[in-house]
């Protein structure tokens, strides 16, 4: 039976529609719950075209014990990374905060009101290469969050005040004087990291640079720096022709694993196609 993710429009919601887990969309509806029942929430975080996200959800969340635990002991949420990167980008704060790592599949505990006390990426199935199975993980988790709660609530209250120092939502009261030395010096920095033979602005692995992109291009609509605009129409030549883009399917993967665009990393993004739709 379809859990409430069949109502999502997300693709990666949907392809979590028929998991035995009860997973609620980011909501109200959710919190709420785990504030009535007072249990911890299980928030994942991913993307449709995410390898490990897949792996993670054939082992664990289409597990009917391990759907069974989360279940009974979590309310459980799924985030697309792609549709709520606000909710992504704070927790993933968390995350890094907590393992000095990030990456997705994104799995974060919470408290019933939210606030994260422990984090990470993939767990497997079963234990192996030191990591502990998902299993293992959820029960630790369970038992410090009935056990050891005055330690959690610290712990989340240090963290989420850590998060927040690190998020300026209005700017905050002062702010720099920002004039066109300020878009020198970023006009310089871009152009000493740019690639002359095959375009783009790094080395090996090689990203899609659409805000770079983007940046660049109004430099030249409003100053009429040339070199911007060829270090632009440079890069997206090399990129069109070479393996990042789909010359099948179409579109543009996520980025490049040597320097000359040729053997991608077989994923897409929303957001950098999004981005060079509108740059080309």
């Amino acid at each position: 039976m379809p859990n409430r993710l069949a109502k999502e429009t997300s693709p990666y919601l949907l392809q979590h529609k028929d998991n035995p887990v009860n997973w609620y969309p980011w909501g109200e509806e959710a919190l709420a719950r785990a504030g009535s029942e007072d249990k911890p929430i299980f928030l994942s975080v991913g993307y449709s075209t995410c390898h490990w996200c897949h792996v993670m959800a054939h082992e664990s969340f289409e597990d009917e014990q391990t759907a069974a635990f989360l279940n009974e002991h979590f309310v459980c949420i799924k985030v697309d990374r792609e549709e709520r990167p606000d909710v992504d980008s704070i927790y993933m704060r968390a995350v890094q905060a907590v393992t000095g790592g990030g990456g997705w599949p994104m799995s974060v505990w919470l408290l019933p009101d939210g606030r994260p006390f422990y984090g990470g990426t993939y767990f497997p199935k079963s234990p192996r290469q030191g990591m502990p199975s998902f299993l293992q993980v959820l029960d630790r988790v369970l038992r410090a969050f009935h056990e050891d709660r005055a330690i959690l609530e610290r712990d989340a209250g240090n963290l989420t005040r850590a998060i927040s120092q690190t998020i300026r939502l209005d700017g905050g009261d002062a702010q720099e004087a920002f004039d066109l030395r300020v878009l020198e010096f970023a006009f310089q920095n871009i152009a000493g990291q740019y690639d002359r033979q095959n375009g783009g602005f790094s080395p090996q692995p090689k990203f899609p640079p659409g805000m770079t992109i983007e940046l660049l291009l109004r430099l030249y609509n409003r100053y009429g720096w040339r070199h911007a605009l060829e270090m632009v129409s440079h890069t997206l030549d090399r990129m069109a022709r070479g393996g990042i883009y789909d010359q099948i399917g179409g579109g543009f993967h996520r980025y490049s694993v040597d320097a000359l665009w040729l053997v991608p990393h077989f994923e897409k993004m929303l957001y950098d196609n999004a981005l060079l739709l509108r740059a080309y």
